[in-house]
């Protein structure tokens, strides 16, 4: 494809979380639009690029601009934060360019999902507690799929990454006991997770209301919902790593070097 749109997610916050392609594309640069006080200054700074904040544009000027410099030949990246997969908000974009006759390409980031998993030190997955992770959030002024209210998603009491709700603590909270989930099921918000003001807040959904509206965290959170975030050994290990468990890599591991 040549000289495409580019965009690229910029990680969570650590501008070392970045891969190494959107590192490479950002220094390559004509123009960068990125996505306001979302992604991390440093990453946009000293910059050969011309670059521009997209927070107070809407999305026909975000597109206007993008268009304009690459019909001029100019190497445009759009530097979305966390990976732009999720609630980045691309589509609309893409279809945009699409009707401008205008190729482009995506870049994935590590999600802030991610980086709230390593700030909490956990596995979202453990045997035989939970082998599903839902992302999603709580309607608020942007509408959710009646099919997906936040109480039906908590019957599966599976684990449970809600972003962009923090500020409705207490419905969430609400939601998630009217779905299924003991008062006694561990939750954690993460404010700015990789960002060096971090926050991280425990609790269980008994408490986890008043702990946040103590704290005053309003946004930019993660809520972390669910069993496998419970301190202490877990319920059952994995089978991948049982001695008596056998697999064809091991079984072919016997008398090897022991590479892998």
């Amino acid at each position: 494809m040549e000289n495409p749109v580019w965009f690229v997610g910029a990680g969570p916050g650590d501008p070392d979380l970045i891969t190494v392609k959107g590192q490479r594309l950002l220094a390559e640069a004509d123009l960068v639009v990125y996505a306001g006080s979302l992604v991390p200054e440093v990453l946009v700074r000293d910059l050969a690029a011309e670059v521009h904040s997209s927070a107070g544009m809407n999305l026909d000027e975000i597109v206007d601009l993008m268009a304009k410099h690459w019909q001029q030949g100019r190497k445009v990246v759009r530097l979305h934060t966390g990976d732009p997969a999720i609630f980045g908000a691309i589509k609309e974009q893409m279809v945009k360019l699409t009707e401008l006759a205008i190729p482009y390409s995506v870049v994935p980031g590590v999600s802030s999902v991610f980086a709230a998993a390593a700030a909490l030190q956990a596995e979202l997955t453990l045997p035989e507690v939970s082998q599903t992770v839902i992302i999603c959030r709580r309607a608020g002024r942007t509408p959710v799929p009646e099919k997906e209210n936040l109480r039906l998603l908590a019957e599966h009491r599976a684990t449970m990454l809600i972003l962009l709700s923090v500020g409705m603590i207490a419905e969430v909270v609400s939601d998630l006991l009217a779905g299924g989930y003991p008062d006694t099921t561990p939750v954690a918000v993460i404010e700015k997770a990789s960002w060096p003001e971090q926050k991280v807040i425990r609790a269980t959904l008994a408490d986890i209301a008043g702990k946040i509206q103590e704290a005053g965290i309003t946004k930019t959170a993660i809520i972390a919902v669910g069993e496998v975030f419970r301190d202490g050994d877990p319920i059952v290990y994995s089978k991948l790593y049982d001695a008596e468990f056998r697999h064809g890599y091991r079984d072919n591991a016997k008398g090897s070097n022991g590479n892998g």
